[in-house]
């Protein structure tokens, strides 16, 4: 029998999981976006630690060796994260953290550019790597940009700039 159809018996299930790719951009998360980031470190720990107590079995050990591929990833997040003061931020044009609404032909929506771990589109907040927070930072209220989309170029003014306080 050819030796690749064999598992090893101290192969480890981890080692076959390749690593979650890290982001090449600066790691800009808001204060709301670092405590998270933290919280889900903690959280994973503590999963990773009830699955080192519990049975050994196939299924608890691929957990684990997923769990522990995330920690990695996390870990390496948090340690790079730069967490942006949001009081510092210019309150006349877009910035990092910015709650921006604006109006097109397609209606008015608002949009919080934040980092890329933070993102989420259905909840309106993009990351500022996106082509839609590339084309609004550094925008005054009543400036149009184009937002170079897939389905089309769009031109939007901003109507309102704002900076929670997170």
């Amino acid at each position: 029998m050819s030796r690749s159809f064999v598992k090893d018996a101290d192969e480890s299930v981890g080692e076959r999981l390749p690593d979650i790719p890290l982001s090449e951009h600066p790691n800009y998360v808001t204060p709301h976006g670092n405590a998270q980031l933290r919280e889900r470190l903690v959280a994973l720990r503590e999963r990773r630690d009830a699955l080192r107590t519990a049975t050994d079995t196939l299924l608890q050990q691929r957990e684990l060796a997923e769990v522990e591929r995330e920690l990695k990833w996390l870990n390496a997040r948090v340690g790079s994260a730069i967490e942006v003061d949001l009081a510092q931020q210019p309150r006349d044009r877009v910035a990092f953290g910015a709650v921006v609404t604006v109006d097109s032909d397609e209606g008015e929506a608002r949009y919080r550019i934040v980092g890329e771990d933070e993102a989420d589109v259905e909840h309106g907040r993009v990351s500022y790597v996106s082509p839609l927070a590339k084309a609004l930072l550094g925008a005054r209220v009543g400036e149009e940009v184009t937002w170079q989309r897939p389905a089309g170029d769009l031109s939007v003014e901003v109507i309102g700039i704002d900076y929670p306080s997170d």
